[in-house]
């Protein structure tokens, strides 16, 4: 040490040190570590700076910050909010009795769906880190669970992609009057024009779909060679995507004011305007009517549970990343109630909508089946087949009713029950229609555009509906892709918009494979097997780590210091127990089904114009299982990789509230050690007042080791040395 430096004066004088280890850096005036933070850069070289107030605590690291809670708020109930809200959740409630479905939902939504919601907000405010941060912080070895969120978000969002490829198709599609799916097309030959068979045998719709839109294979084994429009219109989508993220939160912050909004307002319009057309009562009653002998049915149990773990986006990362850009005082616990009760009103608001439409849809079905049913018993009368005594004699066919055709209908069976299967009549009943259960692609690209052919102005509607479906993918998509660039961009220092670049081209063409004409059967594939089990398994990790390894007392506190309140006991029981409980019977109903139900698809076999369920090929099922062992995979490998010690455990890589949690410790010692413990460039000049350790990343990472001698830690810098105990701030 150079005689005349400051601090070797100071030990010749008699003058008491007082001064802090920020001081002794700067070589200024004292400052209060509780209004300062430590700057540790790439090079390692630490720089004091003076706090500028809560706010400023999210750019201390060049991390970006929400611009307002608003943004954040709407961000979160865009990722939340999808296209799931609108398709799976009212099937679900269809098939699974009605408005009794939604008391078991509400349940899982308690124990369930807002605490993990509450504790994935939480872990990723605190540490400020994406995924793969989050995890390698609170525990090393189970650092794995980032690093299979993020395989399974690019297995979602190369799927998830082409539906708003599709979307967009359908929307561009539906500025012309009438629209292209409202008739069958015409086939003409030599001698006369006759209707597309394959159309006639299903429906317009339909045909439109599997054949105009998708022009699809009969078997996954047949690829038939790429879609060009499917192609144009993925391209599409994904150049929309890399627009909305290319700049992170900056570019699609001020996109979710649109894309999270917009999607209300064609709900309600779609509300008010169902609600107006003839029918839609029936559809809503059928709706609600509650069969109450389904809730004690596991398999509805575990359908709502699925719902909800999915409705909330839970195990993707996207609800991590974006919670690290908030500050550190942000309640969280609000708004992990508020997003959570948004998301299922909206899922209760669109199942309305579209029972709604569906119950119009079902009574012109049902008018159409009954004039085509009365035209076949006017043959039957004008041949003799049946008797005109049959008739009641208040039946005008000229103006038949339903409840006039449900009389004649029963008055031929019973008459004529040896024969009446070959009459070929339909019972032309409501309720059938109404219970035709449709999900997914088929009740938005189906069943949904059929009802909209009917519509006054369908045109309009149908650029409303395909323009809200482009809407709710794309705040899904975003927060997807944040899932994936956020943890790598806090790993690897590279350039946001270059990465994002590079990332949607190379989707882009990874999606090639979904937009064969064989692209459906794959987009079934992936939507089965890539994210179920592998979500599961890591939102349980996710789950143990924080309430059993790091701990759920040192969580509550920790929540504690953040928040300003403690949290209440309700989200120890549940994250302690409830939850793990929950997910661990989830998880072995998922593999019962899996195992149960042989792998395959529903393929459209287009001779029979239906659809038949088809198992997988070897090489298919082979595919199915690689998914989801690739998704799994880092798990396993980062757990091994670290018990032996063969990678590094990112101790280099700390957020801004984890160095000032080693500031705030470091404030606590005598001034002399202070003194020493700072001045020694290693540990061989001066003894340190306590054993160097390594910087502690959570309870279950290895013990504390002891630094060499040779070697300062280049993750505080060269010239000093910090050390963390394990009561440390999470």
């Amino acid at each position: 040490m150079p005689k005349n430096s400051k601090v070797t004066q100071r030990e010749h004088s008699n003058e008491h040190v007082t001064e802090s280890v920020a001081d002794l850096l700067a070589h200024e005036e004292p400052l209060d570590y509780k209004s300062s933070v430590m700057n540790v850069d790439r090079a390692g070289k630490g720089t004091p700076q003076k706090d500028k107030g809560p706010t400023d605590i999210p750019n201390e690291d060049g991390r970006p910050a929400w611009n307002s809670k608003l943004q954040y708020i709407l961000a979160q109930v865009g990722f939340s909010v999808g296209l799931g809200n609108v398709w799976r959740f009212p099937y679900l409630c269809q098939k699974n009795g009605g408005g009794a479905y939604l008391v078991p939902y509400f349940i899982l939504l308690l124990i369930i769906g807002i605490p993990l919601f509450f504790l994935e907000l939480a872990v990723g405010q605190k540490i400020r880190r994406g995924s793969i941060g989050v995890w390698n912080y609170v525990c090393p070895r189970l650092g794995g669970i980032g690093v299979s969120s993020l395989m399974v978000c690019g297995f979602v969002g190369l799927y998830y992609n082409v539906i708003i490829g599709w979307s967009i198709f359908y929307f561009f599609q539906s500025f012309q009057y009438p629209l292209p799916w409202s008739e069958c097309p015409i086939r003409k030959n030599e001698t006369q024009a006759i209707v597309e068979p394959e159309c006639e045998k299903s429906s317009a719709t339909t045909y439109f779909w599997y054949r105009q839109t998708l022009n699809i294979t009969s078997t996954i084994a047949d690829s038939g060679g790429l879609n060009w429009r499917m192609t144009l219109s993925l391209f599409a989508a994904w150049f929309i995507v890399c627009l909305a993220v290319i700049k992170g939160i900056q570019s699609s912050g001020k996109v979710m004011y649109f894309s999270s909004l917009f999607p209300y307002v064609v709900l309600f319009c779609f509300l008010v305007r169902g609600l107006l057309l003839r029918g839609s009562v029936d559809g809503i009653a059928h709706m609600f009517t509650p069969k109450l002998e389904k809730m004690l049915e596991p398999q509805v149990w575990r359908e709502a549970a699925t719902q909800v773990f999915f409705a909330l986006g839970l195990g993707f990362g996207g609800v991590i990343a974006f919670s690290s850009y908030n500050k550190q005082d942000n309640n969280c616990h609000f708004d992990a109630v508020l997003v959570s009760v948004i998301n299922f009103i909206t899922s209760v608001l669109a199942t309305l909508v579209v029972f709604a439409v569906l119950g119009f849809k079902a009574n012109i079905m049902n008018e159409k089946c009954v004039i085509e049913n009365a035209e076949k018993i006017l043959g039957y009368l004008n041949s003799n087949v049946l008797s005109h005594d049959l008739i009641p004699p208040h039946v005008n066919f000229s103006h038949l009713t339903t409840s006039d055709y449900a009389e004649m209908y029963g008055v031929i069976k019973t008459v004529k029950e040896g024969s009446f299967a070959q009459l070929g009549l339909d019972p032309c009943v409501l309720e059938d229609e109404l219970n035709k259960a449709v999900q997914g692609t088929g009740l938005a690209f189906i069943a949904f555009t059929e009802a909209m052919t009917h519509f006054p102005a369908s045109p309009f509607w149908s650029v409303m509906f395909f323009f809200m479906l482009i809407n709710l993918g794309l705040g899904s998509m975003i927060g997807t892709m944040e899932g994936i660039t956020a943890p790598v961009l806090d790993t690897f220092k590279i350039r946001k918009e270059i990465f994002t670049v590079c990332c949607c081209i190379a989707a882009f063409i990874f999606g090639l494979l979904f937009v064969q004409r064989s692209g459906n059967y794959f987009v079934t594939m992936f939507d089965d097997y890539s994210a179920g089990l592998p979500l599961t398994i890591v939102v349980i990790l996710e789950n143990i780590s924080v309430a059993w390894i790091y701990g759920t007392k040192r969580f509550m506190q920790d929540l504690e210091d953040m928040l300003g309140f403690q949290p209440y006991r309700f989200y120890y029981i549940m994250w302690k127990y409830v939850s793990p409980l929950c997910l661990i019977i989830l998880i072995s109903a998922t593999i019962i089904e899996m195992a149960v139900s042989p792998p395959g698809y529903n393929a459209w076999v287009q001779e029979l114009a239906a659809e038949r369920f088809q198992n997988y090929p070897p090489w298919a099922v082979a595919m199915c299982f690689a998914l989801i062992i690739v998704a799994l995979l880092p798990l396993p490998m980062v757990f091994i990789a670290r018990q032996f010690n063969l990678i590094s455990d990112g101790s280099n890589k700390l957020s801004v509230s984890y160095k000032k949690g080693m500031m705030k410790d470091m404030s606590t010692l005598e001034d002399q050690d202070e003194t020493r413990f700072i001045l020694s460039k290693n540990p061989s000049e001066t003894p340190s007042p306590m054993p160097t350790h390594r910087s502690y990343l959570g309870p279950c990472s290895t013990s504390p080791l002891e630094m060499t001698n040779s070697t300062p830690s280049s993750g505080y810098g060269t010239g000093y040395q910090m050390t963390i105990t394990p009561e440390s701030e999470l």
